[in-house]
């Protein structure tokens, strides 16, 4: 499969930029909106070529099982507010689980650190990311 830059999984170009420390975490994002890009993420691939990454809108953790290189994760809010930094997290790994997080960018091992990256900066994605849908809460039903 090889590497995943422009033209890789889902829509490929979308830009993410940490607005707190004016730096660039990716500039040919794709996109895994869809069950099937969700489910094979970077799976397969031989590296994550830089400036690349790999974002998946309403995800709050992420694996890294049957991947051959190490990925740096950023976990961030509906606000774009960064969660948690994740440097370098090996194949064969889950990550924990971040409630309530609006998603997560997987970039290339060593590009959150040079960026500066921490929790409780801005990020920015160029285009916007679709919002994903929330699923329903069960009403209660109330006695009366």
């Amino acid at each position: 499969m090889g590497d995943l830059g422009v033209g890789g999984l889902g829509a490929a170009g979308t830009a993410v930029h940490n607005l707190s420390r004016g730096t660039v975490l990716a500039t040919q994002a794709g996109v895994a909106k869809d069950f099937w890009t969700r489910l094979v993420g970077l799976m397969g691939r031989a590296r994550l070529a830089p400036g690349a990454g790999l974002l998946f809108p309403g995800t709050p953790s992420v694996h890294t099982c049957f991947m051959r290189f190490p990925i740096d994760l950023v976990f961030y809010g509906s606000d774009g507010a960064v969660l948690d930094v994740v440097h370098s997290l090996p194949p064969w790994r889950v990550s924990r689980y971040y409630h309530p997080a609006g998603g997560v960018v997987e970039l290339p091992a060593g590009t959150a650190r040079a960026s500066g990256t921490q929790p409780g900066d801005i990020l920015s994605f160029q285009p916007p990311l679709p919002v994903p849908p929330r699923r329903p809460v069960a009403a209660t039903a109330r006695r009366p």
